[in-house]
């Protein structure tokens, strides 16, 4: 594993499925199953050195709206027209600019895209204006996931709302950013993220710095503006150029993030919104990773648990023989990597990212126990299988944009977990207290922002959003990668904020089976009236 993100966005393709990564080694989202978030505790381990410069992470202070006018200098941006044409199969698609320093907005531009479901108005159903979507990430593209979502959105929805994806800068289609090519992208995901050695560190540092080298030569002077802040402000532009008052917006996993940072923005201009698998941003990188490995380690209890009534369970009949036998099939891949029918071998650290890719949603158990019991026979293939897909490989070798985006986003957003390998092992004792089976694992992962060629330029902080509307969060009890914890806590920050808790497994709730769930959040999209206070939700 080389991040974690809240949820790998548009694994599968999901209708309404979880969305999102996380992990990175900055803490709020990364490249790898594992991180995102940040907090504020003095006991807390926090950057050291090599973050020397940076804002301090405990220091968590509310997130300020910005003034309601726009500034004089923005207004160009504003005042323009969007052109949709049509794309993709029946969506439309459009383009616009946006200043690439939003501080300094004559130092040039960025181009991004957007794409639109128009509602359909079946029914004679009133038009309410745009509804947003994000998959989360950071760096799943909102174009992709709104043009494999839409048809899944209750059909009184679709009348009612245009279904819009913006993809975030330097993600997709806005502006991309690139770090390396295919061939050195699976060298990156098989680097060992459980080092025993000063070998196995060398080869972890090198590979973390190769990755950012490879970002600075590509992304050149994008990779510090690519900040949550900055997709925030974006999204107020489009929210204007689509002639919406306010924004309306369902965002899930990272994409959470996202909402809540416009919401403490822009509170004046926050509509209908829904915040499902909740990130909390007051916490920094060492709480959020150790706080996300906690979370995967509940969700591998769960597997477990239900494993153990298939008559296919491969890992033996109770949770200590089960992580008995992971724990063996990882330490024999650290000491020799597993054939496969493809000619690649399967290492450590990409079974790991394989059963952490099974853990966003439980329909993915059934491939995961399978995956197991051919591992046990000496075949490595669907384990590596699973890895591929949580980073999104093509049969060709070639990975989408999504763990670059992920990694330059989570490294701009909060200082880095730790400044040094030395940092890390210091660390790792809490981190496999937190998590026995992935918590070293992750500890290592949590490095690779101390390597960034940018300084982060956000903090850990709250999100009041005072004067806003009623701002939905959901939170899943066995969420993997965004905690129920972090629900609890983004809902009782904001102001106007009203938490549903899904009793269930997987990642993130919207859409995912729940009839409770869906009713309560469809309901409050069409009709404005927030659920029940204490709202609790189960299949």
């Amino acid at each position: 594993m080389r991040a974690v993100q809240p949820a790998a966005p548009l694994r599968r393709a999901l209708a309404l499925a979880a969305a999102g990564l996380l992990l990175a080694g900055c803490a709020g989202g990364g490249s790898h199953p594992a991180a995102a978030g940040r907090s504020a505790s003095s006991s807390d381990l926090t950057a050291t050195p090599a973050a020397a410069g940076s804002p301090d992470p405990n220091a968590v202070t509310p997130l300020q709206p910005l003034p309601a006018a726009v500034p004089a200098a923005l207004a160009p941006y504003y005042g323009q027209q969007l052109s949709w044409q049509p794309c993709d199969q029946g969506f439309q698609c459009a383009s616009f600019k946006v200043p690439l320093d939003y501080d300094h907005p004559g130092n040039g531009d960025l181009t991004l895209s957007a794409a639109r479901r128009p509602a359909d108005g079946a029914g004679g159903a009133p038009h309410l204006g745009s509804l947003l979507l994000n998959p989360g990430g950071p760096g799943g593209s909102a174009i992709e996931y709104v043009e494999s979502v839409a048809p899944s959105y209750q059909p009184a929805v679709r009348a009612s709302y245009d279904l819009v994806g913006l993809d975030p800068r330097g993600v997709g289609r806005s502006s991309p950013i690139t770090c390396l090519s295919g061939d050195r992208m699976d060298a990156y995901t098989a680097v060992d993220t459980t080092p025993t050695d000063q070998a196995g560190i060398d080869k972890l540092v090198a590979a973390d710095q190769e990755f950012a080298n490879g970002c600075e030569q590509h992304a050149g002077a994008l990779l510090g503006h690519v900040s949550t802040v900055e997709a925030a402000r974006d999204m107020d532009v489009l929210r204007a150029l689509l002639g919406d008052q306010q924004l309306n917006y369902v965002g899930k996993s990272y994409g959470t993030l996202l909402g809540a940072t416009y919401a403490g923005l822009f509170p004046s201009r926050v509509g209908r919104v829904v915040l499902d698998g909740a990130m909390d941003p007051s916490l920094n990188s060492v709480t959020g990773n150790r706080t996300q490995a906690a979370g995967f380690e509940t969700a591998w209890n769960s597997f477990v648990q239900d494993c153990d009534s298939r008559s296919d369970c491969p890992i033996g009949s109770t949770a200590q023989q089960a992580g008995q036998q992971l724990d063996s099939l990882l330490a024999q891949l650290e000491k020799q990597p597993m054939s496969t029918d493809g000619g690649r071998k399967l290492t450590e650290a990409q079974a790991v990212t394989g059963v952490i890719e099974s853990m966003y949603a439980d329909f993915l158990w059934p491939d995961l126990r399978s995956a197991l019991a051919a591992a046990k026979s000496g075949d490595g293939g669907a384990l590596l299988a699973l890895s591929d897909s949580y980073y999104e490989r093509s049969a060709d070798g070639s990975y989408p944009n999504l763990m670059f985006a992920n990694m330059a986003v989570n490294c701009l957003d909060l200082p880095p977990a730790f400044g040094s390998p030395a940092d890390v092992e210091r660390a790792v004792p809490q981190f496999q207290q937190a998590s026995p089976h992935f918590g070293r694992d992750m500890a290592w992962m949590a490095l690779s922002c101390a390597y960034w060629p940018v300084k982060a330029t956000g903090t850990p902080h709250t999100v009041k959003a005072a004067g806003a509307g009623p701002i939905v969060v959901v939170g899943t009890t066995r969420d993997p990668a965004t905690p129920y914890a972090w629900a609890q806590a983004l809902a009782g920050q904001l102001a106007s904020g009203r938490l549903i808790t899904y009793d269930g497994d997987g990642h993130t709730a919207y859409g995912r089976g729940s009839d409770c769930v869906d009713s309560a959040i469809n309901h409050y999209l069409l009709e404005g009236q927030p659920p029940a206070a204490g709202l609790r939700c189960s299949k």
